[in-house]
């Protein structure tokens, strides 16, 4: 039954994943909603019925066929009632089905998918400590600051918490794996803003209506912190949810600047993100939105890959450029064999592995050839592969695939 375990685990990766992408859109579209609304709440009209009852602002809106009329007490209604919804759950679900799959695909297979020995020599065991270490310190950091004096001061604050997340991806780079790395510094961004909500919010709340439930007057306190973390949630959703789909785009975590290309993206999300947190409440700058895309920009510029050199194109073009491009695809052919076979075949035999990942099989010409230029890009270019450098393929032979790709990737 032990073939059957890479299998059952594919199908945890499968749902997973899948409960992890739900949660998380159910969190998000609550905060960006609650972020939108409350910059779109107007005040009522002094001395009015509603400025009488403790409404700090309220929105008509039309969704679906029907108005809605979303009001804001700024710190409590003159009675609690009956029916009060929680939003909670949602943050929660997200992180424990995130932790779950950082524990699936990172945790259960660490020595492929979190050390990389040109990294750091590190156990399993090693690496794994690193990451739930980073997860811990993290929030602690954090929340210390922001009950310091600099979470009074917003923009400090923020350039403070970058140029922390920056510095932990700087060390993280340079103990994990690119990949794992970068995973790491979004799970500790999303245990932040869970914490937030586990820890601030929420229990703020619990306070607030207790107090009114005894008769007594809400402290406003509870509310403002409450706030302030949740605006601090809005901003790191762009980033972390970049990061959640990074593991797909090895150009960014295999670069040899790997924390400065995150830094970057992170940042452009920033500016994107407080774009549209300036449009809800009326202000239309796009000098926000032109940054961040000159941020993306220079960030794609400075990791475009090389051109490929013509040398080896050229001592293909003689005569018997026939028996060359042959005898050179046998040693490309023997170096995949040997280095990407046991994950990138029809049945891997890599533990961990139940199907090739991404579906690409390299083991036949015909699936060499089909995917020539993804071999060069990951082999060559990225070095992404193989994964961690499990099967230790060297400079040589990767100087050997680019030679083969470089001169038209010949089979014959």
């Amino acid at each position: 039954m032990d073939y059957l375990l890479p299998y059952g685990l594919e199908w945890m990766n499968l749902l997973v994943r899948w409960l992890h992408i739900i949660t998380g859109i159910a969190w998000i579209g609550a905060s960006f909603y609650f972020v939108w609304l409350d910059n779109s709440l107007r005040p009522p009209a002094p001395g009015g019925e509603l400025a009488k009852k403790g409404v700090a602002g309220e929105l008509w809106a039309v969704h679906g066929g029907g108005f809605y009329n979303p009001q804001k007490y700024m710190v409590a209604p003159s009675e609690l009632p009956a029916d009060l919804h929680w939003f909670k759950w949602e943050a929660y679900s997200t992180w424990l089905s995130g932790f779950a799959l950082l524990t699936i695909v990172y945790y259960f297979n660490a020595q492929a998918m979190m050390v990389d020995r040109s990294v750091a020599e590190l156990t399993s065991w090693q690496a794994i400590g690193i990451g739930l270490g980073s997860l811990v310190a993290g929030w602690v950091v954090y929340d210390l600051l922001c009950r310091s004096k600099l979470g009074k001061h917003d923009l400090a604050f923020g350039a403070v918490i970058f140029i922390l997340l920056v510095g932990a991806t700087w060390v993280l780079t340079h103990f994990l794996s690119g990949r794992a790395a970068y995973i790491h510094v979004g799970a500790m961004i999303g245990t932040i803003m869970v914490a937030n909500v586990a820890m601030v919010i929420i229990p703020g709340q619990r306070k607030m209506v207790n107090a009114m439930i005894a008769g007594q007057k809400p402290d406003p306190i509870y509310g403002i912190r409450g706030k302030q973390r949740s605006v601090h949630n809005n901003y790191f959703t762009l980033p972390v949810l970049f990061i959640m789909i990074s593991n797909h785009f090895a150009m960014t975590y295999r670069h040899e600047h790997a924390w400065a290309v995150l830094a970057g993206i992170m940042l452009a999300g920033v500016f994107i993100r407080h774009f549209f947190n300036l449009r809800h409440k009326g202000r239309v700058e796009f000098k926000y939105p032109a940054i961040g895309v000159l941020l993306l920009a220079v960030v794609a510029i400075a990791i475009a890959p090389k051109a490929p050199s013509t040398t080896a194109a050229a001592a293909n073009s003689g005569a018997d450029a026939g028996a060359q491009s042959a005898a050179q695809f046998a040693q490309v052919q023997g170096i995949i064999q040997q280095r990407c076979v046991s994950c990138h075949a029809a049945h891997p035999t890599q533990p961990g592995f139940a199907t090739a990942p991404a579906g690409v099989m390299l083991d036949d010409p015909h699936g060499i050839a089909q995917n020539a230029q993804r071999i060069y890009q990951q082999a060559v270019q990225l070095k992404a592969m193989p994964l961690a450098n499990m099967t230790n393929m060297t400079d040589a032979e990767r100087a050997q695939v680019a030679a083969w790709f470089e001169g038209g990737a010949r089979t014959n």
